[in-house]
């Protein structure tokens, strides 16, 4: 089969397209035959050996597919074999075959095409966990996205909505800003144009909410955006640290949380797979019946075929993309 392998920690360039033998499925696994694959900004922090489940060198990138199950291991559902699924696998979809824990893989409803069902599991899936069960989201409450025209921001909007939420978006440039609102955001700012050293974020905000501070902070960026976003808070307000695409993880005061009752809550969904694998299969079961049903609608800006999948990434290491990138393999 072929796929793309980077042999040492590098960049985008160092991806090259090899061919490999096609895996056989181990006890508890299944091997599938890749339609489409998620792209993410954990892909890119993978090629230079910075996240912090980086696998061994050398591996193919790419933790999110959609494809057919050819073959199932020990302890696997015979029946499962000739299903569409999607599947978080952690790396090597950005392959013809891929193989996949079996708890990590959930069946895809026939209205629901490859490429949709390619974006959603650690998009969606973490939006809806992480608002869900950690931040405990309310109807009426206000969420606060910041970059909000990415992947994670986009669904966080989208899921607010659907909670009940009031959302303000951050999203930098119009298209970005006009994506944030079609999913429903209440409010949009772009915090290009904002002194995010003072509190010219936090007065923006409440200018436009009526003086109404943020319940909940969704954020994928970290950096000056992450430390401005805290001045906005409300009483007993959650933050979630979602990703730090900025390079910059930001510290913040344990004096201010205690001041104001803050959580800062940790969330990474990929460890819910080895430790509460059902909470996070029937969150991505709900979540592709919500799609196929056109109550979420996924936001691919960009699908990519195979023999081009290094564009995918420059996309996102360029900060080019408007929603969801995807790579068409089938």
């Amino acid at each position: 089969m072929e796929n793309w392998i980077i042999h040492r920690p590098g960049s985008i360039e160092d991806l090259a397209l090899e061919r490999a033998a096609i895996p056989e499925p181990g006890a508890g696994e299944a091997r599938i035959r890749v339609l489409a694959c998620g792209i993410n900004f954990a892909d890119l922090l993978m090629l230079k050996g910075t996240y912090q489940s980086t696998p061994p060198f050398p591996f193919a990138p790419g933790a999110e597919v959609c494809g057919i199950v050819e073959a199932v291991g020990e302890g696997g559902t015979p029946e499962l074999i000739g299903r569409r699924v999607v599947a978080y696998c952690g790396h090597g979809g950005l392959a013809r075959h891929v193989l996949a824990p079996l708890i990590a893989c959930a069946p895809v409803p026939e209205a629901l095409g490859s490429v949709l069902a390619a974006s959603m599991p650690i998009a969606y899936g973490s939006s809806e966990l992480a608002l869900a069960r950690r931040a405990r989201l309310q109807s009426g409450e206000w969420l606060l996205v910041g970059g909000a025209g990415g992947g994670i921001g986009l669904t966080s909007i989208e899921i607010g909505v659907r909670m009940g939420a009031r959302v303000v978006a951050l999203a930098r440039g119009t298209e970005k800003g006009d994506a944030a609102r079609a999913m429903g955001a209440a409010h949009v700012l772009d915090p290009a144009g904002i002194d995010l050293a003072g509190y010219a974020l936090r007065e923006a905000i409440l200018e436009r909410t009526g003086g109404a501070r943020m319940d909940v902070i969704v954020d994928p960026v970290g950096g000056d955006l992450a430390r401005a976003m805290m001045r906005a808070t409300a009483f007993e307000a959650r933050v979630l640290p979602l990703g730090f695409a900025s390079g910059d993880v930001p510290a913040f005061k344990a004096n201010h949380l205690l001041v104001k009752n803050i959580d800062v809550i940790g969330f990474w969904w990929g460890d819910y797979f080895p430790k509460a694998p059902e909470a996070v299969r029937e969150s991505l079961v709900r979540l592709l019946c919500w799609a196929a049903e056109g109550t979420i609608k996924p936001f691919v800006s960009d699908t990519i075929p195979f023999e081009r999948a290094p564009d995918a990434l420059t996309l996102l290491a360029e900060r080019r993309a408007t929603g969801k990138v995807v790579v068409s393999v089938g």
